[in-house]
This record gives C-alpha cells, structure tokens and sequence, in this order.
C-alpha cells in the first residue's frame, strides 16, 4: 500500500522520506511473512499476493528512478520486461488452459535481493546526497546480469513446460 507514496516522493525528489518509507515496507513485508510462518498462517491468497506485492513495489521504484536518471533506461527496461514477460507467460499458459507453475529459482532469488540492494543504495545515495554515482554505475551490472539469467532461466522453463504439456496430448 506503500508503493504509489514511495514513488510519488521519488518523483517529487523527496528521496529521504522515500528511503525511510521503502525500508518501513521492507521491514513491514519481513515480519508479516515470518509471522506467517512461524504461526503457521501462510495462506495460498498471501502465496500470490506477497510477490505480486515485491514486484509491485521493485518494479515501481525502478521506473522512478529511471526517470529522474537516477537509473539508466536500459536498466529499468530490463527489470520491467523480465517481470512482464514471467506474468505474460504464466497468463499464457492460464489462459490457453494449461497452467504452468513458477517455482522461484535460486537465480531469481539473488535477482530479487541484487535489485532491492541497488534500490537501497541508491535512494540511500541520493537521501544522504554521498555523490556515489560511481558505486551506483558499477551496481547496475550485476543487477543487470541477474536479471537477464533469471528471466532465460525462466523463459527455458516455461517453454519446456509448455512443450510437455503439448507432448503428453498428443
């Protein structure tokens, strides 16, 4: 529920109350998952919301930066195809009627934790004005590398999905 007040203070330039805002829905998403767990209270409507909600979040806070620069256009444009194109793909599966499941993958995983790092850094950056624009140049790769891997890892999984799928009714 935070998303749309992070990046409007993004986008307002308002990077410190941005920065604390994006830690309180880091922290925030932690603790609700731990105590999901811990009390046994996952639910499969928290399974799917949970990272809908992540990506919601990452997605938004990298088109905002990339607009005011803070991030290269390249960057963003990769971050936000991969996440279309898993969505578009299991909404394809869905709706021909052969839904495939998407496990994360340990690839996808240090993804998520490489772009929400650059994320932190950056607004950290530009909340306590440190000029690491260097830091944050050389951040971009790995990002980047994970991002491309994660969505080919993804992208070979569903097609192989797909074609047992098509396979087994024959």
């Amino acid at each position: 529920m935070l998303v749309p007040l992070i990046v409007w203070l993004i986008l307002l330039n308002q990077m410190m109350p941005a920065f604390i805002l994006f830690l309180v829905a880091g922290v925030s998403d932690g603790v609700d998952g731990f105590i999901a767990k811990r009390f046994n209270q996952e639910t499969e409507l928290g399974a799917y919301l949970d990272p809908l909600a992540d990506k919601a979040l990452l997605v938004s806070i990298y088109v905002a930066l990339g607009v005011l620069e803070y991030l290269p256009s390249w960057l963003v444009i990769l971050v936000v195809s991969r996440d279309v194109l898993i969505v578009g793909a299991v909404m394809l599966s869905w709706i021909m009627g052969k839904p495939v499941a998407m496990a994360p993958v340990m690839t996808s995983k240090v993804n998520t934790t490489a772009q929400i790092l650059l994320a932190v850094f950056v607004l950290a950056d530009l909340s306590f004005e440190l000029h690491l624009v260097k830091l944050r140049e050389i951040g971009v790769w790995p990002v980047a590398i994970f991002t491309v891997s994660s969505g080919a890892i993804y992208l070979m999984g569903w097609l192989k999905e797909m074609a047992n799928i098509d396979d087994s009714s024959n």
